[in-house]
């Protein structure tokens, strides 16, 4: 009970009872407590009982000797340890004191014969210098269940008995003092022999530092590190078949944007894609590693799609840069050497291919099934999907497994999971978790209709998540992997039962580099063999089985925040219809359509999970690059217009900045007013970056101000683009101003035919040469009104030809003493005022 208490305080000196008896009250409290054991025992006989289980004994066993089980009693003791562990702790005292990481073991899985070594480092946490130190490793008892493994893993602090004995021998290290906050390196070497391993298990393994300090002078445990030590000295009869699930996925890279050259050069969102294919990069590690162990590769195509991109030119997006703002991408040889590799790693193993661009299920059955044609892209996701791998890879994937995000299903998602034509739902037994069953069961389960649910193990894919950049954790992860899936293979020995591995989408490095050692580590035991995910797929059911996938009110509330809204869908929904309407119109659709068909099928994707904001600013970066392009073909704005007269023509021009012809728009025109008629629809066709006039016959019925609106219109009688809107003024002509106008052009005519006929009388022209005669008396007044060839008589007076009589004479009647003569004589005496004249 002493080596229990966290404090391991000294008895004083011999004669002394210490400040104020503290050893008096300490001997009392001690024979109080010892009296009190046989009442404890049989008082709390559960509590003995789950001690028992915790240290891995039945209860009413004795423990072996050999390593150092704690009693009953001390066991019972484990709370109050706690409690007292708790503000040492935040002192930097007690078991808490030093840091002890145990960052390799090896072999991760011994045999009998084997050398077991341990190496690790020693890490003083707390503020005073640590003398008499020594580091020994510890052997604990066998942890008899998979619920034990995760206790002891998350157990703080030293615990006696639950921590073991030290292991005899003569295996521990002395180390010298160690100052605040330093750091030292330790190796431990122990024959497998000295352990004294009895039944097949799973150990807890572990290294206490122990030594003294400057406030307590005397040898306590100052830290303690702990592991996991799989044991089993033969084969088991019926080991258990592993499907690890080996994913290759990332975010979406590609966006929808592309050059204007003829190769349609493709723009990234960024060069983080060539990081993860350069050498030490995620992507390049996960291949590396991958192609030496036997695992089911799952792709995302979109993947290979961004990466085969990459391998020939592409453009990335400048940082604080405009939509148009790119530069060179350099990734193109790490994008190059990962595919050869690929294609090589791949040949002969199973390759499982999700929907393209790995669409959020979940997101969809929660928050996208009320949209219209949400579910429609899912089947083509699929289609693209197999023949993206089939071009890029050079195998036939299988496309028939569905895995939803973290494996957390429900009735609606799988639903939507196997609308798409999938028959297999990859889920995790943390959401379908068994009740009637004290072992793990089988991972295929049939849920109806010819649907599969395969339910990966928790522990076993949870095992590697989070920080393992620490050597200590690494290690941890890959022991506490390999006593984990020994544990499971004890649970039913008899069973030959077919077991699913689906790990976090996206393993960092660390976290890839852990998985590969845990499945390297299984490669040497007994208790596992290799399958397929197919061959999973087919493995007989456990008859008690849980079947019924859980109501969508189960789906965990943490996923549900991180999911996708209703807006996402409803702007996906928009930019679909946009992208639909816009193809239509275009002589070369495939140029547009499949940069932004995958485009949108990257913004339902699960790698927007938890990161809402780069999911929205995509879909907005999609949506406005659709309009600008939609945006190009536009109506050249006009400015009012009058029209004179009750018919005229209007020309409106449409204006195509795009770099191929558009054919397929009707251009509409309509007047806000009655009496204004602007014609009929006209069908545009306009070549690339040219513009064309469409020219529309108007007639109106009155005069007045109208407003005239013209409107592009899909074939279909969508509208596209924004409407034009322009002012047309009507100015009709009166009846007395045509008159007049028509009596003008009459007169002008009728002086050109007289013209014409005085000078074919009057004969040839005369001679110039000829010499000038002189008039005889005064005929010459005779022949000034007579026709001089000018016209001058119709240009004075406002005789018109419409005005003469048909009495008057003409200058071709007049003689030398006609009426031309009287004219001038009469005007040449004016009548005088009121004196009435004949004409």
């Amino acid at each position: 009970m002493a080596e229990a208490a966290e404090s391991q305080a000294p008895p004083g000196p011999r004669g002394t009872a210490g400040p104020k008896g503290t050893n008096r009250w300490g001997r009392r409290a001690g024979v109080l407590l010892l009296s009190a054991l046989p009442m404890l025992a049989g008082v709390l006989p559960a509590t003995t009982q789950a001690a028992s289980a915790a240290s891995g004994t039945a209860p009413g066993t004795a423990p072996a000797a050999a390593h150092g089980t704690a009693t009953a009693a001390s066991t019972t003791a484990t709370a109050a340890h706690e409690a007292a562990a708790a503000p040492s702790a935040r002192t930097g005292t007690g078991s808490r004191t030093a840091r002890i990481s145990v960052n390799e073991v090896t072999p991760s899985i011994p045999e009998q014969g084997d050398t077991l070594t341990l190496s690790g480092t020693v890490t003083n946490t707390s503020s005073t210098t640590l003398g008499h130190l020594r580091l020994a490793p510890r052997i604990g008892p066998t942890l008899g269940s998979r619920s034990a493994i995760d206790q002891a893993a998350r157990r703080k602090g030293y615990l006696s008995g639950a921590d073991g004995t030290e292991v005899a021998g003569g295996h521990s290290a002395r180390l010298s003092g160690l100052a605040s906050g330093v750091t030292r390196s330790f190796t431990l070497k122990i024959p497998v022999s000295d352990l004294h391993l009895g039944a097949d298990g799973v150990y807890q393994l572990g290294v206490s530092l122990t030594g003294r300090t400057r406030n307590r002078p005397y040898d306590q445990v100052l830290g303690i590190g702990r592991t996991f030590l799989p044991w089993q000295k033969s084969s088991s009869g019926h080991p258990t078949k592993l499907t690890y699930l080996w994913p290759l996925i990332s975010t979406p890279h590609v966006t929808a944007r592309t050059q204007p050259d003829k190769q349609q050069t493709p723009v990234f969102r960024s060069d983080k894609l060539a990081e993860e294919l350069a050498p030490g990069g995620r992507l390049q590690q996960m291949l590396d590693l991958g192609k030496d162990l036997n695992v089911t590769w799952v792709i995302d195509p979109d993947l290979l799609a961004s990466v085969d991109t990459m391998a020939r030119r592409y453009r990335v997006h400048r940082p604080g840069g405009g939509p148009d703002d790119t530069v060179a991408g350099k990734g193109q040889e790490y994008a190059k050497q990962w595919l050869n590799e690929l294609q090589e790693a791949v040949a002969d193993k199973e390759v499982v291919a999700l929907p393209f661009a790995d669409p959020d299920l979940a997101s969809l059955a929660h928050r996208g099934t009320q949209v219209p044609g949400a579910l429609s892209s899912l089947g083509q996701a699929t289609t693209l999907a197999r023949e993206t791998v089939q071009t890029v890879l050079h195998v036939k994937p299988s496309t028939d497994f569905a895995w939803p995000y973290k494996g957390a299903v429900d009735s609606s998602i799988v639903d939507v999971a196997t609308s798409a034509g999938a028959h297999n739902v990859i889920a995790r037994s943390d959401s379908v978790r068994e009740t009637g069953l004290s072992y793990s069961p089988t991972a295929a389960r049939p849920i109806g209709s010819g649907n599969t649910a395969l339910v990966a193990d928790a522990p076993l894919s949870t095992a590697f998540e989070g920080d393992l950049s620490r050597a200590g954790a690494s290690s941890l992860a890959v022991q506490r992997f390999a006593a984990q899936s020994l544990s499971l293979a004890r649970q039913a020995p008899s069973r030959t039962r077919s077991v699913v591995v689906a790990p976090q989408r996206m393993p960092t490095v660390s976290q890839a580099q852990a998985m590969a050692a845990g499945l390297k580590a299984l490669a040497r035991s007994g208790w596992t063999e290799p399958s397929s995910l197919a061959d999973a797929a087919k493995a007989k059911p456990d008859p008690g089985a849980r079947r019924k996938m859980p109501a969508p009110s189960s789906y965990p509330a943490s996923l549900r925040r991180t999911e996708l809204p209703t807006a996402a869908f409803e702007q996906v929904r928009k930019t679909k219809e946009g992208l639909d309407d816009f193809k239509r119109i275009l002589s070369r659709a495939d140029r547009v359509e499949p940069p932004f068909a995958t485009a949108i099928d990257r913004e339902v994707s699960n790698g927007w999970r938890g990161d809402g904001s780069a999911a929205r600013h995509y879909r907005d970066s999609v949506e406005k690059y659709l309009l600008e392009l939609r945006g190009a073909v536009k109506l050249i704005k006009k400015s009012d217009i009058t029209l004179s007269g009750r018919e005229a023509t209007i020309p409106v021009t449409v204006q195509n900045n795009l770099a191929q012809g558009v054919d397929g728009l009707v251009l509409e025109l309509r007047s806000s007013r009655v009496g204004l008629d602007v014609g009929d629809p006209k069908r545009v066709k306009v070549d690339g970056e040219h513009t064309q006039s469409l020219k529309f016959d108007t007639a109106a019925k009155n005069n007045g101000r109208a407003y005239v609106y013209a409107q592009l219109y899909t074939e279909d009688g969508e509208r596209y683009g924004k409407v034009m809107k322009f002012q047309v003024n009507v100015t009709s002509i009166t009846s007395t101003v045509l008159l007049v106008i028509a009596g003008g052009v009459l007169l002008i005519v009728l002086a050109g035919i007289r013209m014409y006929t005085q000078r074919k009388r009057s004969g040839p022209a005369p001679d110039p040469d000829a010499p000038l005669e002189q008039p005889d008396g005064d005929d010459s007044g005779g022949t000034s009104g007579g026709d001089s060839g000018d016209g001058s008589e119709d240009t004075s007076g406002n005789d018109g030809p419409e005005d003469a009589g048909p009495e008057e004479a003409g200058p071709e009647d007049a003689g030398p003493h006609g009426d031309a003569n009287d004219t001038e004589r009469e005007s040449d005496n004016p009548p005088a005022a009121g004196e009435k004249v004949d004409r």
